[in-house]
């Protein structure tokens, strides 16, 4: 749990010296939703507060898309905003023409192309519409899932598409059932979210998920670390939307 906070965000959390060992990090990702689960209620925190009337009165409380981009600027600090560099690299990869290392290289450049530009103003806007207007369940339940996502990016059978990197050290180390345990607990979770938006959002995430793990396998052999960033906020988005229905 220590090495998933200390990867997962920017809590000065120490985990000891030396590299990080396969079973650590076989464990921090298995770990990882429960940080999901600690930063949504960080952001139903701040949500609380930025539309508390004694601390906010009605004439200065933000409208509800500001009050949505802070949470988002947020959540990019709190995660060193690793998640949307990874979406960013991985929408610029899928979108680029050439063999998989051509993909690979156009990833690991660090630029941002026009794949890049775009899925980001969509998926950060889309999310910073979706924050305020949504329950407070619905924000853990979203959150919990897009950290739920590095699980099963990392089931057993997915390649890494690197030899080296976060993709290589993590790929294929979570068994099946790990995998599915934290998928259907989500989809009971979003049961008391609501009787049916809840779990049809999280089988639309874990739904979204898969294919994109099997495009990245078809397109570049395997998963990277970016691969998971992206993954995480397609979740997170997918759940938010349907729960802002």
């Amino acid at each position: 749990m220590r090495l998933a906070l200390s990867w997962l965000t920017v809590l000065p959390v120490r985990v000891g010296s030396g590299e990080v060992d396969a079973r650590a990090a076989r464990r921090a990702i298995a770990f990882a939703p429960l940080v999901g689960l600690l930063l949504g209620g960080a952001v139903v925190g701040l949500l609380a507060l930025l539309s508390l009337p004694d601390v906010t009165p009605p004439d200065l409380a933000p409208p509800d898309l500001l009050a949505g981009f802070l949470v988002v600027g947020f959540l990019a600090l709190a995660t060193r905003g690793m998640h949307l560099d990874g979406l960013a690299d991985t929408a610029d990869g899928l979108g680029c023409y050439g063999p998989p290392e051509r993909a690979l290289a156009v990833m690991k450049d660090g630029g941002a192309g026009p794949f890049a530009v775009v899925a980001l103003i969509v998926v950060l806007g889309a999310e910073a519409a979706a924050f305020p207007t949504v329950h407070w369940g619905a924000v853990l339940l979203a959150l919990t899932a897009g950290r739920a996502a590095f699980v099963l990016c990392c089931v057993e059978g997915v390649p890494a598409a690197r030899p080296e990197g976060l993709g290589a050290l993590v790929a294929g180390s979570q068994p099946v059932w790990v995998a599915a345990l934290w998928w259907v607990g989500l989809a009971v979770a979003g049961f008391f979210v609501h009787p049916w938006h809840g779990p049809l959002a999280v089988l639309l995430a874990a739904g979204l998920v898969l294919l994109l793990i099997r495009h990245t396998r078809k397109r570049f052999g395997g998963i990277t670390g970016d691969v998971l960033g992206a993954a995480c906020e397609t979740a997170t988005l997918t759940v938010l939307a349907i729960c802002a229905l």
